[in-house]
């Protein structure tokens, strides 16, 4: 019976996207909505690095937290030169709102059709798993972080963006 258990959540794994992406991988391109009303493809920010943080849901506590750290921190990332996107399957009101209330100075994609989290290996039934992406001058992933702590991970992300500089 494990066995059978076992199995079936390795093949949802793979049915929702995998984990299939590693370093020095191209990052796959993504032309999604932001919550200004732009689109934004990632293969326009070639020549610059850009953090690219998947996550569940606009407004939920550790949702809050992560995106909170990253305002708290990016004067740090615009030193640095560095772009950074949040990507969840919520629509651009609701990330309007969230942007609003927490007033975060960095761009929130919709991933309203899974695209982006599929491509990331991201993608769950009902939310987008929490995972962020560095991805380099030439476009290619440059780190990977699978497992997120939400009140350290800008600070995390800032001292490893010194080292790939």
């Amino acid at each position: 019976m494990l066995k059978t258990g076992l199995t079936l959540i390795i093949g949802i794994g793979v049915l929702l996207g995998g984990d299939g992406l590693k370093i020095g991988d191209p990052a796959p391109d993504f032309n999604l909505p932001g919550d200004d009303g732009k689109m934004y493809r990632l293969s326009d920010y070639q020549g610059q690095m850009v953090v690219v943080y998947f996550y569940p849901k606009d407004d939920t506590p550790g949702c809050t937290t992560e995106a909170c750290a990253f305002r708290d921190s990016f004067s740090e990332f615009e030193k640095l030169g560095v772009t950074v996107f949040g990507i969840s399957y919520d629509d651009r009101e609701s990330h309007i709102a969230f942007k609003k209330k927490y007033d975060l100075p960095f761009t929130l994609l919709s991933d309203t059709d899974k695209s982006a989290s599929k491509a990331y290996g991201t993608k769950g039934l009902f939310m987008a798993s929490r995972k962020t992406f560095i991805v380099d001058e030439d476009g290619k992933i440059a780190k990977i972080y699978p497992k997120v702590s939400v009140s350290e991970h800008a600070e995390t992300i800032l001292a490893d963006l010194t080292t790939l500089k």
